[in-house]
């Protein structure tokens, strides 16, 4: 038994005491730099609603809704058969799944990827992304990270102390203009800069041209490139969307990442790649190396099958979300909400309509939710450029996408008749 403390240690202790508990209530320094996550709002509302009983259309979250291919998911369970499989695996991926990356950039990219020194396998994109920016950040570091742009693209180096400076996405002379004033104007000069293309969330497309002067601009100014790619194979044009690695000075500089998860419907899978720089690569490495010992070996086995593999799941997949776009954009046309039909990844960039752009992204998202059951990301999610936007993912079927463009124009009718009971019904679904 311990003996009880007596009154007067209690007395003495007591200030000291009151003095750590108020300590331990301070927030931690880098939760700090991360805001209130914006789709929790919208998370919360599609929660409430759901135990209520109402039948959501979830337009919100990225999230593949196509069944992982069958000899993928068949090449998995022969391989957890083996026990041998269940031990620890390698951190930086099994030597078969970095072969068949290599040999992915091989055919598609006629690049030629070392899989022993260029190459990585990441528990998914996001987080190779943000371990590689806990490993070449020093705090106070300046990134340039375009806004909007995918969260993790920005709050990666936030978590690990950066100072994140805004470029525009869309890959035109103003975004060099940007380039530019970045480095005049930042103390320090950046360290490295992010690229997105094809861009979640807008769906920008860019060309080699536009990474050669990238890559340019980068090498004589000492930038690292950080370029994802998730979403290289999902488009809808004849013209595959390019790698920056196919720019052979980008090898001295620039790191990529990719994904299964969009490619061959493997989100949960938990599975992706980094390719380039090798002190990149190693470095991303070594930090993985303390943090984890890869992804289970079954996961990985049925990866490379999936790479090495046929590939017309590939071109079904680019079929369907081909279908469901002109099925979107078509019938938010017709319910008077004009919207560009995206010529890549699995997103719509939707400018709210002019009548209710005074709303804000958040707002008009959280009225859409409350009177037509459907849910989209609000815009400024992903930087507060986006909140003249809300992002649309088709990730529900045909049938599932007309039912929601007929509460989508009904609503909008109502609205714009005045007849909603409360033109404020977002705000008042979440008590506020």
């Amino acid at each position: 038994m311990h003996a009880r403390p007596n009154s007067a240690w209690l007395l003495y202790c007591t200030p000291a005491l009151a003095h750590d508990e108020a300590t331990m209530k301070q927030e931690f320094h880098r939760i700090r730099r991360l805001p209130p996550y914006v789709f929790a709002e919208v998370n919360a509302m599609k929660a409430r609603a759901r135990a209520n009983g109402e039948d959501i259309i979830d337009f919100g979250m990225g999230n593949p809704d196509l069944p992982t291919p069958q000899h993928i998911v068949d090449k998995m369970v022969e391989a957890a058969q083996d026990p041998k499989t269940h031990r620890y695996s390698n951190s930086r991926g099994i030597p078969g799944l970095r072969k068949a990356l290599s040999a992915y950039y091989e055919r598609r990219f006629n690049v030629s990827v070392d899989p022993e020194h260029e190459a990585i396998v990441t528990l998914g994109s996001k987080e190779g992304l943000a371990n590689l920016s806990a490993a070449i950040t020093s705090p106070g570091d300046v990134i340039l990270v375009p806004n909007p742009s995918y969260p993790i693209h920005q709050f990666g180096f936030i978590i690990a102390g950066a100072a994140v400076r805004n470029i525009p996405v869309a890959p035109n002379e103003a975004f060099f203009q940007a380039l530019e004033r970045a480095v005049q104007h930042s103390v320090p000069k950046p360290t490295a800069i992010v690229l997105n293309y094809p861009n979640n969330p807008t769906a920008e497309l860019c060309d080699l041209a536009f990474y050669e002067q990238v890559v340019d601009f980068c090498r004589f100014h000492e930038i690292y490139i950080l370029s994802d790619l998730a979403y290289s194979e999902v488009y809808f044009n004849d013209n595959p969307p390019p790698s920056i690695l196919q720019i052979q000075k980008a090898w001295d500089i620039a790191v990529e990442f990719t994904s299964m998860s969009k490619t061959y419907s493997m989100p949960g899978w938990r599975i992706g790649f980094a390719a380039g720089n090798r002190e990149l690569i190693s470095a991303l490495a070594r930090v993985k190396s303390y943090l984890d010992y890869g992804a289970f070996t079954p996961i990985q086995v049925a990866a490379a099958a999936a790479l090495n593999g046929p590939q017309d799941c590939v071109d079904e997949m680019r079929a369907t979300y081909k279908e469901r776009r002109d099925v979107l954009i078509s019938g938010l046309a017709a319910a008077g909400w004009d919207v560009p039909a995206p010529p890549a990844t699995m997103f719509a960039w939707a400018p709210i309509p002019e009548d209710m752009a005074h709303l804000g992204s958040l707002e008009f998202s959280k009225l859409l939710l409350s009177e037509a059951q459907v849910a989209v990301a609000p815009g400024v999610g992903f930087g507060e450029h986006g909140d003249g936007f809300v992002r649309i993912a088709v990730v529900e079927n045909v049938h599932r996408t007309r039912q929601a463009l007929r509460a989508i124009k009904s609503f909008m009718q109502r609205y714009r008749a005045g007849n909603l009971d409360n033109q404020d019904s977002g705000r008042r679904a979440l008590g506020g």
